[in-house]
């Protein structure tokens, strides 16, 4: 499958790095890579949820890039989805690091919490994303995996309905540079770490 060019760039380089993932998180995500292989061998579909505090950053990034994880290894059948403990938006800075990184992102009407459509690929579909609720009626409501990237998620949303496998993949948040010179470089090591540990993740299925 073609990704788009910038893209498939950055996943050459990305690629290269794994060994800069620490053993101690390979564990981790080694567990999300379980949960995929089960259900490949059993030739189910695999829904990947990624839940963060406001669905804001870290968790529309590990969306986006599972997804495009996926289809660069050719795992077939996998849907990713992202979810928050309460909707805002998907944030500015986020969204540059992503198409900066190569993801062509469209932005829709201006609203308070708009929505985007993605493309990772000219062969596959338009992804539509925008911040919302982990029990949003765009999310399945079971046999999915729920992916916490944050740890205030983690901690605040104990119970996660229809859930099959709940694993805590969490990221320092880039928020903290927000209006500092310091933001752009922030939102891209941020967006590369987890473009790295997901490509990480699809390449051991």
């Amino acid at each position: 499958m073609s990704l788009n060019p910038t893209l498939s760039q950055t996943i050459a380089q990305l690629s290269q790095t794994f060994d800069q993932i620490p053993e101690e998180r390979k564990e981790l995500l080694n567990q999300l890579t379980d949960y995929i292989k089960q259900k490949k061998k059993a030739g189910q579909n695999i829904n990947l949820v990624f839940i963060c505090t406001h669905n804001s950053r870290r968790s529309h990034m590990a969306q986006l890039w599972a997804q495009a994880a996926a289809a660069n290894y050719n795992i077939p059948a996998v849907k990713t989805y992202s979810g928050g403990t309460e909707a805002t938006a998907f944030y500015p800075a986020a969204v540059q690091a992503m198409q900066e990184l190569g993801f062509e992102i469209e932005t829709g009407p201006e609203t308070i919490n708009p929505k985007y459509k993605v493309k990772y690929s000219p062969d596959e579909p338009t992804i539509e994303v925008w911040s919302k609720r982990f029990d949003d009626v765009a999310n399945p409501k079971a046999d999915f995996a729920a992916v916490m990237t944050c740890s205030d998620a983690d901690d605040n949303c104990p119970f996660v309905p229809g859930v099959e496998k709940r694993i805590a993949i969490t990221y320092n948040d880039p928020k903290a540079s927000d209006n500092t010179p310091q933001q752009a470089q922030a939102y891209r090591e941020r967006a590369l770490q987890i473009g790295r540990e997901m490509l990480y993740v699809f390449r051991q299925v």
